[in-house]
Parts: structure tokens; sequence; C-alpha cells
């Protein structure tokens, strides 16, 4: 009995074989004529071409890029309570002196609302800014409610920014403008910031040279504007004129009919009322050690208009001014305008 079942089983265990052989077979076989594919939902594989993440260049401990919403109470200087002692230092080598080659330049930006040009100025601003040697941080001011577009053109510029956001509305353009420029000394200041400002419109153009130039300022530093007004063909030259560094006078010639730049006694002014917002930088300390530059510590009218407090010490005494270049003969800032008001001061 036992002798007879082995051959069954034997014969059983064959058949199991060739089936399992033939299913096996025909498995290849079909899956020969399956499209091939580099990457599947298992594979674990990356997509061959990944967005690139934006190159974030670092400063010391100050590496992130980011978007920050500034309370109403922002525009004063000093954010946060005067009783609060400002955070750690965030740039290395604020507490000692630099080079003029290491020192970090702050570029301030403002923006307007309803702008259509503003996302193509604003990256044509970044690759300038790509070029200048770091470190350079850009600081971008905006209302909250335009603040995700920009801010998504920011992340793909390779420039180390900060982007300050606010919430109050304005209907005098020249009053907003002058309250972003707020937010970021505001910020700049309670940060400890420790470089060069300078406030770069969306619009400006510039000669690369002229960003090695402010790196050499040592308090405040001047220079002429080139006022562009593309749809008029006016242009304004607006800005000082100096001999070995020292400011001698001021000009705002219109070279629209009369294109000889040499300038005269009688396009010269002793003293302007203000500075042509593109055409001046300062040393960010004066936001928070004013002593150190022969002022008060506290000063009414001035404890919560940081431009305005930047503009009287500018103005009150010019020896505190370096002209770049040094005889400020050549233009390095070209402010663009589109038919509107030339904005000579604002």
């Amino acid at each position: 009995m036992g002798s007879m079942d082995r051959p069954k089983k034997r014969g059983s265990l064959l058949k199991k074989a060739l089936l399992h052989f033939a299913l096996c077979f025909v498995m290849g076989f079909l899956s020969g004529f399956a499209p091939r594919s580099t990457a599947t939902l298992f594979s674990g594989r990356r997509p061959e071409h990944p967005l690139p993440a934006a190159p974030t260049k670092a400063v010391g401990r100050l590496v992130v890029n980011s978007t920050v919403e500034i309370p109403g109470s922002s525009s004063g200087r000093g954010q946060g309570s005067h009783d609060d002692p400002p955070p750690p230092l965030e740039v290395a080598g604020a507490r000692e002196p630099q080079s003029p080659s290491q020192r970090l330049l702050i570029v301030v930006t403002t923006t307007r609302a309803g702008d259509r040009l503003q996302g193509a100025l604003l990256r044509r601003l970044a690759h300038t800014l790509r070029l200048v040697p770091p470190p350079l941080l850009w600081i971008v001011v905006q209302h909250d409610a335009d603040a995700l577009a920009t801010a998504a053109v920011l992340r793909t510029t390779g420039v180390m920014y900060r982007h300050l956001t606010f919430k109050e509305n304005f209907t005098d353009p020249a009053v907003e403008a002058d309250h972003q420029r707020n937010v970021a000394l505001s910020h700049v200041e309670y940060h400890r910031l420790s470089g060069i400002v300078h406030f770069a419109a969306a619009s400006n153009v510039y000669d690369l040279q002229f960003f090695d130039g402010i790196r050499e300022i040592e308090s405040f530093g001047t220079w002429p504007v080139a006022v562009v007004s593309t749809n008029k063909k006016r242009v304004v030259v607006d800005g000082p004129t100096c001999h070995s560094s020292k400011v001698k006078g001021w000009i705002l010639k219109d070279l629209s009919n009369d294109k000889r730049l040499p300038v005269t006694g009688t396009d010269m002014n002793p003293k302007p009322p203000k500075i042509n917002i593109s055409g001046f930088a300062f040393n960010s300390s004066i936001l928070w050690d004013p002593e150190r530059w022969g002022r008060p510590t506290s000063l009414p009218d001035t404890s919560q208009d940081s431009i305005k407090f930047v503009h009287e010490v500018i103005l009150e005494d010019e020896t505190k001014l370096r002209g770049i270049p040094a005889d400020c003969s050549k233009i390095m800032v070209w402010h663009m305008t589109r038919g509107i008001p030339l904005p000579i001061h604002h």
C-alpha cells in the first residue's frame, strides 16, 4: 500500500513544480510588454530634476530668510518694550571692529500697493544684489495684504533677506513710504544689526562699484543720484559736490535741456531741505548709540520717527559726510520713474 502511494506523491509534486514554472514564465513574458518607468510610487527614487531651493548666504548667526509680521507699534524706534533688553547680537563681529570688506550692507526696499511691475522690479534688483560680495541683508517692507506673492519671489532670489509686513493703511504714498522705512529701521535697531544702511528703491539701477564704496563709510555717506523719468524723457541730477570726499555744496540740476554736466555757481545750494532718499547711507549704530555720534540719547519728536531722526543727524553737520566717490563726479545710482512727478526727496 505504501509502495503504491509514493509514485502518486511524486507525480503530484512534479505537477506543482511544472505549474509554478509555467506561471513564472507567463508573468515574465507579460512583464516584458509593460512600459518602463524611471520612478515608481514604491521605488523611493526622487525626480531627476527637483526644484532648487533658494540658496541662503549666511552672515554670522543670521542665516534664516524670513517673513516677519510687524505689529502696529513697530513704526517707532525700538520695536517692543523699551524696558525689555534687546535680543542677542545676530551678526558675527558686531561687537568688534570690522574691515570695510566685511561690513554688513543692509539694503532697505519699500513697496507700493497695486504696482503691476513690482515683482519684475524686485527680481531685477535681486539680480544686482546677488552680484554684491557678502555680507548683505535685503530688508523688503510691504503691506500684509500683498505679502504672499512677494514672499514667493523673495524665496527664489538667492539673496539673504528679511520680509517685514505691516497692516496700517495710508492715503499718502510719501507718508506710507516713510512708515515702511521706520518699520525697517525699528527692526534694525531692535536686533542690533550692525552695518551700513542704504535705502534702495525697487526701480533703482546701480554701478556695482557703488557697493564697494559705501562699505568704506564710517558714519555717513552721500553721493549724486540721477533721477530719470523715462516717459517724460527728463533727467535730474540731485546730490552733493565734493572735494577729496568733503561735501562742498549741493546741486539739483535738470539735464533735460542742458546736457552739460559741469556745475556752475548758480546750480549750487549751501544745504538741501532733504537728501534724496537713495542718495545717502549711514552706520546703523546711530539708531541705538547716538552718543557715539555726538547726539543726546533722547530728543523730542525723534523717538517715534527714525527716518526723520537720521535726516536731521546727517544735515546738521556736513563734516560728518563722506562723498562717494571722492570727488562726487561719477553717477553710480539711477532712480527710474514712470511718468509721475520726480520724487526728488521722498
